[in-house]
């Protein structure tokens, strides 16, 4: 299975608009994907949060999908969020991203009704039963509305074999020690909460999935790199440089924070889809002063 080369920096992609009229900007988003992938990152992550899927429609979706991957072109490993709020139409998108060559895709259990341990197997059971290719699992009950607990995850990861790496993003580190102790160390997992990457990798994360590098590429491999040599002197102090970033990310909102941070550094992406708002002034503002220390 590929999850064994997908690990380090995982970078989410912006879905770009063009400013007049709304459409997908496609050039815009090649060049958030180079920028990335020329700053080190060791995979990209379309379509996630940051990438605005939930406001595509579905010809927008597969253009962005088909895209991303031939931009990708291989050069790192794809990662492509198929997350819908039913399974019909997860198992159609984890089915496009297959054809068009993702390597892994990733599936957070998204629903208006709060939904039953038996309700999650089963939306896990029928996406591995459509696709040949890895799946991650994603707990984020913050957007999904849904927690599952460490040993639901496990247990879907033991039944459904091609899940075989879980994302966690509830912000409970004791969560990833709990996936850690429970797999025996079997089930690779992925820290997806900015303000805890440095603990995540002290927990054995075998990665960390964000949106920073859209921004600040470079300090976020530098975080990696130094916790795999085992320098942790070094790994503190990149990551109490970036941290003041990292929490303005998270509590601004991925889409707003990081189009607007892009902006900034000179890669217009247009505005978030209504009804999320850009940042304000005074936020824009800020943002600019934390990214000019990084510079």
């Amino acid at each position: 299975m590929v999850n064994a080369t997908i690990h380090g920096i995982i970078g989410y992609t912006v879905t770009p608009f063009e400013a007049t009229s709304d459409q997908l900007d496609l050039g815009a988003l090649g060049r958030t994907i180079d920028r990335m992938i020329e700053g080190g990152v060791h995979a990209i992550a379309p379509l996630g949060s940051t990438g605005e899927g939930a406001y595509l429609n579905d010809r927008e979706w597969d253009l962005v999908c088909e895209h991303s991957l031939q931009h990708v072109a291989k050069r790192v490993p794809t990662i492509v969020s198929v997350s819908d709020l039913t399974t019909a139409s997860a198992v159609r998108r984890a089915r496009y991203a297959q054809a068009h060559g993702a390597d892994a895709v990733m599936v957070l259990p998204v629903s208006y009704w709060k939904l039953s341990d038996a309700e999650i197997r089963q939306h896990y059971q029928a996406i591995g039963d459509s696709i040949d290719i890895p799946i991650m699992l994603y707990n984020n009950p913050a957007t999904s509305g849904t927690d599952m607990s460490v040993e639901l995850i496990l247990d879907i990861c033991r039944t459904v074999p091609n899940v075989t790496m879980v994302k966690e993003s509830t912000g409970q580190i004791e969560r990833m020690h709990r996936l850690r102790e429970l797999s025996q160390g079997e089930v690779p997992f992925y820290n997806g909460c900015n303000p805890l990457a440095l603990e995540a990798f002290k927990a054995g994360a075998s990665g960390w999935c964000t949106a920073a590098p859209n921004l600040i590429p470079q300090l976020t491999c530098q975080l990696y790199q130094a916790m795999r040599s085992g320098d942790l002197d070094k790994a503190q102090a990149l990551f109490d440089q970036q941290l003041p970033l990292l929490s303005f990310i998270l509590k601004g909102g991925l889409p707003a924070t990081v189009k607007s941070g892009l902006a900034l550094t000179g890669l217009v992406v247009g505005d978030p889809r209504l009804p999320v708002q850009p940042l304000d002034d005074q936020a824009e503002r800020q943002l600019w002063d934390l990214l000019s220390e990084l510079r």
